[in-house]
């Protein structure tokens, strides 16, 4: 272990919840790992690709192990509401707190689209398949439906906090049943837009739970963490099994109903459960994490958590480039004996190949993590008073953060929405070019704010 990281987690304010970051470091193994299983991808002249349950059924109940999305939510909505309040005790203001929250995500996010549009431009001027490369950057791009909804809960954190000081509890239930009216509208052949307000409401209802959590409305006892626990998964069971919801927790090419796209009541019966398993935990992780070693592990973690988040599709892009191409690796039928045993040294390449991009792409990350970490041990404080950011902060901030949404988003869609072969990569340069724009306000609005604050 690096010794400037030693540094940072013997530094460690004595107030800081050292359990929410091991929940972060332990659900990001999970979902890398779950993405790396579930997704099949082929090459047949040309890249392919399905979800493993098209062809190993029996997967859906392990997918409840897997899809551990919400805990990222979660996380995010305690931290969130623990560092707004400690920017805020230092005399600072939403807007400055959403920049500087938002530099570990954007910093990161903007150095992978960069390197990930460099190299699809390489690649189409050396004469390769216009739809393979736009196949291949959909892949990689696959993470970014993350961002799109954690960048938009960020910027609402003042808000949703205000709202959990005004009714508590109530308001990730509201939410809830807001998901569930978006629920019927899809099964009734509604109109989609209120089924595809769930992608905001389902995972702000699991964001204003970690708030809850931060404010003390969710204590980390068994008297309430045991009851969440069985009562969610009581809820998943009858909303799966008999229900009109599919048991898997990821997309399933034979379910009516996704879970995930958008968010479902299902899922949020299962962030309940990992609510519960959370808060049970509490106070053995915290004890575990009071030696130094451990708790170093989960602060190296933690400094590269977007960089292997964003990069962990790609190094599937890169094996199949350098295992099925070249025909190092055999593809076998999916779900086949040989095709299970061939899952080890396929996660084995997965892994030395994000190791080689985390090592050469973290940097980016890792700048914002020191920064982030000399402010909280006594750096640059904001400056009191209100209103000092200006209208042209506010202005420019609240205009980066649409674009770089807008951008996420269209990045999305495009692989989704059977472009023809040609169109895919002028597509993905359209929307590169918004999120850009984005990204560029708000380091213009971090900037300004932090030359007259500081």
């Amino acid at each position: 272990m690096s010794a400037p990281l030693r540094r940072v987690a013997e530094r460690t304010p004595p107030g800081r919840d050292r359990h929410i970051d091991l929940l972060r470091a332990v659900a990001i193994v999970l979902v890398v790992l779950g993405h790396w299983l579930a997704v099949v991808v082929t090459y047949r002249g040309r890249i392919g690709g399905d979800t493993v349950l098209a062809f190993v059924p029996w997967a859906r109940p392990l997918t409840w192990l897997f899809q551990v999305m919400p805990v990222f939510f979660l996380v995010g909505g305690f931290a969130g509401a623990a560092s707004l309040g400690s920017y805020r005790r230092r005399g600072g203001d939403a807007i400055g707190w959403f920049l500087c929250r938002t530099d570990r995500l954007i910093r990161p996010t903007t150095a992978f689209l960069l390197a990930l549009g460099g190299a699809a431009l390489i690649a189409l001027l050396l004469g390769a398949d216009p739809a393979t490369v736009g196949m291949g950057v959909w892949l990689a791009c696959l993470p970014l439906w993350f961002l799109i909804a954690y960048v938009t809960v960020v910027l609402l954190t003042p808000v949703l906090l205000a709202l959990h000081r005004r009714a508590g509890l109530a308001v990730p239930a509201v939410f809830a049943v807001a998901v569930a009216f978006g629920d019927a509208a899809r099964l009734l052949g509604g109109p989609g837009v209120i089924g595809a307000a769930n992608y905001l409401l389902a995972w702000a209802a699991v964001y204003q739970l970690g708030i809850a959590w931060r404010e003390g409305a969710l204590s980390a006892r068994p008297r309430v963490a045991v009851p969440m626990i069985v009562g969610g998964l009581g809820a998943l069971v009858l909303l799966t099994v008999p229900g009109p919801y599919s048991v898997s927790m990821v997309t399933d090419p034979a379910a009516r109903l996704q879970n995930t796209s958008p968010p479902t009541l299902a899922l949020l019966a299962l962030a309940v459960a990992q609510t519960g398993v959370a808060l049970l935990l509490h106070e053995r992780g915290g004890r575990m994490l009071r030696r130094t070693r451990p708790w170093t592990v989960v602060v190296a973690a933690n400094s590269v958590i977007m960089t292997v988040f964003l990069w962990h599709m790609t190094a599937v892009v890169i094996a199949v480039l350098a295992l099925y191409v070249t025909g190092l690796l055999p593809q076998p039928p999916p779900g086949s004996a040989a095709w299970l045993l061939l899952r080890v040294p396929w996660l084995a390449f997965l892994t030395a190949t994000l190791a080689v991009l985390v090592a050469v792409f973290a940097r980016f990350e890792r700048r914002a993590f020191k920064r982030r970490a000399f402010e909280r041990r006594g750096g640059p404080r904001p400056a009191p008073g209100p209103g000092r950011a200006g209208a042209s902060t506010f202005a420019a901030t609240m205009a980066g953060a649409g674009l770089v949404v807008a951008g996420l988003l269209g990045t999305a869609l495009t692989g989704a929405e059977g472009l023809s072969a040609p169109r895919l990569p002028v597509h993905f340069a359209v929307f590169f070019a918004v999120y850009f724009a984005g990204a560029a306000l708000l380091w213009a609005a971090r900037s300004w704010h932090r030359r007259v604050t500081s």
